[in-house]
């Protein structure tokens, strides 16, 4: 049994939803995290929410020598750290390849040059990696069309058309099988780890695991981050009585699944062989659009109908749907879904009313535009 446990990235929010897990299943849980602002606020210590219980060691995934004590007596490593943002990885490129792609080098370096105890290990993936999800055309069968053209945009013809007959296609359940097609520097990165663990892990007979995640959100979220997941961006303006910014239409869709349910797929993948040197979706199967996301928030945290501004602009490297196929994991391991989205966002609206939040948008938003990197009508 692998009973000490190693969590990279493990004071944010699936790290400490999952050490909590972890602990109340009897394991021993070692944090590493090197608490950046832009997660944790200035100057931040150990968050309140993490369990007294785990062991904490604040550092850096790209400080080789921290890394290695790090591991120390550790029997499986969850990799979560990781630069978290679409938008921003598209100008702060270094800094996302740097900490992503060369951290987890670091730690793939020492499994293959220093002794260690490691057996397992489970890196954190993303949807983000396959770029659009599967489409189906009424004439042309199956297709995993290509980024939207910048003139079809200009024209705010949003969805997504047949590449072959140029007709309007419905998104499909996106499969494993699907190749991957990032389209930003951070998608690219969750590509890069997930990659270079599965090679290194099958080189040396570490037991890898890839699980690539769909839209979390829940309790814990980092509420003042303006490249977090969507659910708390909202949340976040909302607070602050400011209506959430919509891209295009509202209309495009994502899987949203609440955090609970990231952690049972993970504790699966650490004690079932079956997950072993596999790649694996951890989504719902149900896709929501960020229009109806960002009405049923509005509604709940305000009171207010229509709360929200559509912009019909387009960021450049979005895509139109995803949403996940999780027969590969519901089959193999014995995944089954305990939080549906209606019961997870009340959760996550219950949590939200007592926080407080900075909001940042605006400026993130700014940011984009003087990148050009949004597309206007």
């Amino acid at each position: 049994m692998h009973k000490n446990i190693l969590i990279t990235g493990g004071a944010g929010f699936i790290g400490s939803h999952l050490a909590d897990k972890l602990i109340s299943k009897g394991y021993n849980v070692r944090v590493m995290d090197v608490l950046i602002p832009q997660v944790h606020g200035e100057n931040a210590g150990w968050p309140a929410h993490l369990n007294n219980k785990v062991e904490r060691v604040k550092a850096d995934v790209r400080d080789k020598d921290a890394f290695c004590k790090a591991l120390n007596d550790m029997d499986a490593v969850f990799h979560f750290a990781a630069e978290v943002g679409v938008g921003q990885s598209m100008y702060e490129i270094e800094r996302y390849v740097d900490t992503n792609t060369r951290g987890t080098a670091v730690l793939l370096d020492i499994l293959a040059n220093r002794k260690h105890s490691i057996k397992k290990l489970i890196v954190a993936s993303s949807m983000s990696a396959y770029g659009e999800g599967l489409y189906k055309c009424k004439t042309c069968g199956a297709i995993k069309p290509p980024l939207r053209g910048e003139k079809q945009l200009a024209l705010m013809q949003w969805e997504m058309k047949c590449p072959l007959c140029e007709k309007v296609v419905s998104p499909v359940p996106t499969s494993e099988e699907k190749e991957l097609a990032p389209t930003s520097i951070y998608a690219i990165t969750k590509k890069d780890q997930e990659e270079m663990c599965l090679n290194v892990g099958k080189a040396y007979n570490i037991a890898t695991v890839a699980l690539r995640f769909f839209n979390v959100y829940g309790p814990g979220q980092a509420l003042s981050n303006p490249y977090t997941g969507v659910a708390a961006i909202f949340s976040g303006r909302l607070l602050n009585s400011n209506k959430p910014v919509i891209f295009e239409d509202g209309l495009q869709s994502r899987d949203f699944i609440h955090v609970d349910d990231i952690v049972q797929a993970n504790i699966l993948c650490l004690e079932k062989k079956e997950a072993d040197y596999e790649m694996f979706n951890v989504g719902t199967g149900r896709s929501i659009s960020v229009l109806e996301l960002a009405d049923i928030l509005g509604r709940k945290i305000t009171g207010k109908n229509n709360f929200y501004t559509v912009m019909n602009s387009f960021r450049k490297g979005d895509i139109r749907h995803c949403f996940a196929d999780i027969s590969k994991i519901s089959k193999r391991l014995g995944f089954k879904l305990q939080v549906v989205f209606e019961d997870g966002i009340e959760d996550l609206i219950k949590w939200v009313k007592l926080q407080t939040a900075v909001d940042k948008v605006d400026k993130a938003v700014s940011e984009l535009v003087a990148k050009g990197l949004t597309i206007d009508k």
